[in-house]
């Protein structure tokens, strides 16, 4: 199967409580159908500097800003398929670009190597890791996810993700997935992806349930708990949690 190597959509983020989520499902499921993959597990490793440069540039919310990842779906081996992620944010448009390669290359080619397979998409990640300088694996994220595309827009994207959970320690994907939880049991993030606008469906179904755009990072919030665990203080004033952005 070919995967997409190049993205350019607005993403938006909602916080759903169960109600909510249950609630939405018929219209859900109306105009959107399940992707192929089912309830599938995502695990992601955030690469950073050692002072946590890209977190910290991020959470002040600048015109551009950048992440760089290794994600994979499911507990990965040495030749499981995995993508290095390359995620760039411009004026609220999000761009990512990725490459596929095992994940013992991705250790390898994120520490410093040449990649297995010369691209254009791997120089630009290769001169970002040579920019930034010292990145390291900083935190593993995990979560479920349930992926759904438009009936009649299959670029249209829907995602809801939960049982997220994250940690700075025993920074391997091949461990699986477990750590700290990042939000209360049963609450679902939403991200919403589209290239122009949302449907109309979707906006009526919305206002009818009270759901709101929100500023949320996953890295972010496991961020504010490192941060917090190492000084002992809260960072509340400088990272939003779940704050509502405007639409």
């Amino acid at each position: 199967m070919a995967f997409k190597e190049v993205f350019k959509r607005v993403e938006k983020k909602y916080m759903l409580t169960s109600e909510q989520y249950e609630s939405f499902l018929p219209a859900l499921n109306e105009h959107m159908q399940a992707d192929e993959y089912g309830d599938s597990l995502i695990m992601n490793i955030y690469y950073d500097s050692p002072n946590y440069s890209l977190i910290r540039r991020s959470i002040d919310k600048p015109v551009y800003k950048e992440k760089i990842r290794l994600r994979c779906y499911g507990v990965p081996k040495d030749d499981t398929v995995t993508f290095v992620e390359l995620k760039k944010k411009y004026k609220g448009v999000v761009f990512k670009r990725r490459i596929s390669m095992k994940y013992a290359d991705a250790l390898k080619f994120l520490a410093g190597e040449k990649p297995p397979k010369d691209s254009q998409i791997a120089r630009e990640i290769k001169w970002s890791l040579d920019y930034y300088a010292n990145l390291k694996p900083a935190v593993v994220l995990s979560y479920r996810r349930v992926a759904y595309f438009g009936r009649e827009d299959p670029d249209f994207r829907m995602t809801f993700d939960r049982e997220i959970l994250w940690r700075d320690t025993d920074v391997d994907l091949s461990l699986g997935p477990y750590g700290e939880a990042l939000l209360p049991e049963g609450t679902r993030l939403m991200e919403v992806k589209f290239a122009d606008a949302a449907p109309l469906w979707l906006v009526d179904e919305m206002g009818r349930l009270n759901m709101y755009p929100t500023s949320f990072s996953k890295y972010g919030t496991a961020y504010k708990s490192i941060f917090m665990s190492a000084h002992g203080t809260d960072e509340k004033n400088k990272i939003s949690i779940g704050e509502k952005a405007d639409v």
